[in-house]
C-alpha cells in the first residue's frame, strides 16, 4: 500500500514538474509590459511608465491596506464602535499637499518628454510616408518611391482554406514585399499622411505612433540607436484588411543605407525613363504594369502620361 502510494506521488510530482517546466518556458516569451525601445525618446516614456506605474501600486497597497485593517481590526463582531468626529485639519492638508507632490514629480519629466517628441527640427533624413488600402507607400528626398504590401506567401496564408499551418510562419503577418531602410543613429523625420481613409503608422521599439489623415501631414521622428528589423503595424482601423499592412524597419550603418538608396535611386530613374520614353503602350501591357505596381512588384511608384493603344 506505501509503495502504491509513493508510486503515485511519484508520478504526480513528474506531471507536476513538466507542467511547470512548461508553463516556465512558454512565459519566458510572455511578457505585460512595452517592448524594449531602441531610441532614448522611446527610453524616456518607458521610464515614465514604470514610475506612474510603481506610483499606482504603492498608492493601491496603501489605500487597500487601509480598508482591510479597518474591516479586519474595527468590525462589528469586535465590539468596535465608530469614531464620531466632524473634520481632520492634517488629513485635509495632507490629502491635498501629497497628490499635488506626486503631480508634479510626474508632470515636469513627461513635458520634458513630450517637448522632445514633437521636435522634428534638424532631421538628417526626411520620408513621405503614406497610408493606403491596405499598404504603405515610402518617398524620400531624392525621388526614390516605393509601395509596401504584406509579404505574398503571408498573404497567400490568411486565405480562408489555404491549408497553410501558420504557426510555422516566422513574423506571421508582420513581412512586407519592401521595407523602410533607415541609417542608425541619424534624426530621420517622418511625414505622415494618407490617400483614402485614415490610418496610423506605429513602431513600437521606436515608441512611434502617428495618425495618417487624408488632407493632413503629420510629423514625427525616431533615431534609433541599434541596427536591426523592428516591425510595426497601422493602429487605426481603416477596412476589412487593416490587420494586413504591417510595417517593417530596417536599421543599417551609413555606408549600406547610401548604398541601399543609390541601388533604390537607379532602379527609380529607369523605371521613369521608360515611362517617358516614346513607347506605345498595349492596353494589356499597362494592366500588367498597374498589377505589378499595386502589388509592389514594380517598387518603385511612377506617376506619368503614357501613349495608349487601343
Amino acid at each position: 500500500m506505501s509503495f502504491k502510494h509513493n508510486n503515485i506521488m511519484t508520478k504526480g510530482l513528474v506531471l507536476l514538474s513538466l507542467f511547470l517546466g512548461g508553463m516556465s518556458s512558454a512565459l519566458a516569451e510572455y511578457k505585460l509590459n512595452f517592448q524594449e525601445p531602441v531610441t532614448a525618446v522611446g527610453r524616456e516614456i518607458f521610464d515614465l511608465h514604470m514610475l506612474v506605474f510603481w506610483i499606482c501600486v504603492a498608492i493601491g497597497i496603501v489605500v487597500f491596506g487601509m480598508m482591510i485593517i479597518s474591516i479586519i481590526l474595527h468590525r462589528k463582531s469586535r465590539g468596535a464602535v465608530a469614531s464620531d468626529f466632524h473634520e481632520s485639519s492634517t488629513v485635509e492638508v495632507l490629502w491635498t499637499v501629497i497628490p499635488f507632490i506626486i503631480l508634479i514629480a510626474v508632470a515636469v519629466p513627461a513635458t520634458s518628454t513630450l517637448l522632445k517628441i514633437e521636435d522634428t527640427s534638424n532631421a538628417d533624413v526626411t520620408i513621405k510616408v503614406t497610408g493606403l488600402q491596405w499598404k504603405w507607400k515610402y518617398e524620400y528626398e531624392n525621388g526614390v518611391s516605393f509601395l509596401s504590401s504584406l509579404n505574398s506567401d503571408h498573404n497567400k496564408a490568411r486565405q480562408r482554406n489555404s491549408g497553410i499551418d501558420v504557426t510555422k510562419i516566422k513574423n506571421y503577418l508582420l513581412e512586407v514585399d519592401n521595407e523602410l531602410v533607415i541609417p542608425v543613429n541619424k534624426k530621420v523625420r517622418f511625414l505622415v499622411t494618407s490617400d483614402d481613409v485614415i490610418h496610423s503608422f506605429w513602431v513600437p521599439k521606436f515608441a512611434m505612433k502617428k495618425d495618417a489623415i487624408p488632407g493632413y501631414v503629420n510629423e514625427t521622428w525616431a533615431m534609433p540607436e541599434k541596427t536591426g528589423t523592428y516591425r510595426g503595424q497601422c493602429a487605426e482601423l481603416c477596412g476589412k484588411d487593416h490587420a494586413f499592412m504591417p510595417i517593417v524597419v530596417k536599421v543599417v550603418e551609413q555606408g549600406e543605407f547610401d548604398t541601399w538608396l543609390a541601388a533604390k535611386k537607379v532602379e527609380s530613374d529607369a523605371v521613369a525613363a521608360e515611362a517617358a520614353s516614346d513607347k506605345v503602350w498595349s492596353k494589356d501591357e499597362l494592366m500588367a504594369k498597374g498589377a505589378d505596381v499595386y502589388s509592389g512588384k514594380g517598387g518603385v511608384l511612377v506617376v506619368t502620361v503614357l501613349k495608349v493603344r487601343v
